[in-house]
């Protein structure tokens, strides 16, 4: 283990991975706990919101990675979604669940909506978020929960439905991702207009510099065959990149399907993947290692239930795999106490 870096010095190397150069150790962040969501303590209360985040880097000081201090203005991941009109329901155990309006038999209804405006209710809260937390904290901040166009879709038409649409009403579909994509560029533009002190292009601890583009998260890809993610994920992904100098994707779930299409986006600087969900590692090293910044994620929900997993020799094990060009770790602990001993 090195000294304990300052933040200039973090932001300094992890650059570096960015650029693909060498440096002396892989930068990871050690996550403490469990999932923090936008639950009914926190949904509608920016106080509580807030001092979560504080109290959780405060007990992060004395743990060794690659994390700063920042605020995450946690709002769940359907915001885009419930600003097109779909029913939120804020509850005790995840973020926000939502009602898709949108299903086969009224499939039509995709023409009659109306992108969503600075003026929306969902998006005003989300900018009162924002300047709730700047003008209450020094923290630099992430930003509001980015969905990608696919999965903000799939939430807007039911999932199931939507996934079968593709195949059967691919008119409507794209007039669907469409809409959907230029209101998540003028989200993301309008954050980036309010955000006075920004940590992070997303909306996890990952520092990703603004110059980089725009990480978003799109875990309906893993459901998708190639053809199919090319014509509704490249598509819209690549207009988002296009506006925001680059792109950066995440996804959930076994990802080796479309990992090759992914790296056909223009502009494309970034993969973020949970990786124990991909037993195929071959095919995200083949087509990613070393070629753009790989953020490969193992907390400890992401394995499965009652595994005894090693945290430590499983980094080691992608490390090993994927090589140390653009390479980024995320991990957990559960307590405080075990990520402050973390050591790779």
């Amino acid at each position: 283990m090195s000294d304990k870096l300052d933040t200039a010095a973090k932001k300094k190397v992890i650059e570096a991975v960015w650029r693909l150069e060498d440096v002396d150790e892989v930068p990871f962040v050690v996550e403490v706990g469990p999932f923090h969501a936008a639950t009914s303590d926190y949904y509608d209360d920016d106080a509580a919101e807030l001092k979560w985040n504080e109290d959780y880097h405060r007990g992060r000081e004395a743990v060794y990675d690659y994390g700063m201090p920042n605020i995450k203005p946690n709002l769940g991941i359907s915001v885009i979604a419930a600003a097109f009109g779909c029913e939120q329901t804020v509850n005790d155990e995840a973020d926000p669940w939502v009602k898709a309006f949108i299903r086969e038999e009224n499939a039509e209804d995709v023409h009659k909506l109306k992108v969503p405006d600075a003026e929306n209710p969902v998006f005003q809260k989300a900018w009162r978020r924002i300047e709730y937390m700047q003008s209450h904290s020094d923290m630099p901040l992430r930003l509001v929960n980015v969905p990608s166009p696919l999965v903000s879709a799939s939430l807007i038409w039911d999932y199931t439905s939507f996934i079968e649409a593709t195949m059967i009403f691919p008119d409507e579909v794209h007039v669907l991702m469409q809409k959907v994509t230029e209101a998540t560029i003028f989200y993301i533009k309008e954050q980036l207009k309010r955000i006075k002190n920004l940590y992070t292009m997303g909306h996890e601890m990952v520092y990703i510099p603004r110059d980089v583009g725009v990480r978003i998260s799109d875990d309906t890809a893993a459901l998708m065959s190639p053809d199919l993610y090319r014509e509704f994920g490249v598509k819209y992904n690549a207009m988002i990149s296009e506006a925001f100098g680059g792109i950066v994707v995440h996804s959930c779930g076994d990802v080796q399907n479309v990992v090759a299409p992914m790296m056909e986006i223009p502009g494309i600087a970034g993969l973020d993947f949970t990786i124990p969900q991909t037993p195929v590692w071959e095919s995200i090293r083949d087509a990613a290692a070393g070629k753009v910044f790989l953020c490969l994620r193992h907390y400890h929900g992401d394995h499965p239930a009652g595994a005894n997993v090693d945290m430590i020799a499983y980094t080691k094990k992608i490390v090993d795999f994927f090589g140390r060009k653009g390479l980024f770790i995320l991990t957990s602990k559960q307590t405080y106490e075990e990520s402050a001993a973390y050591c790779l």
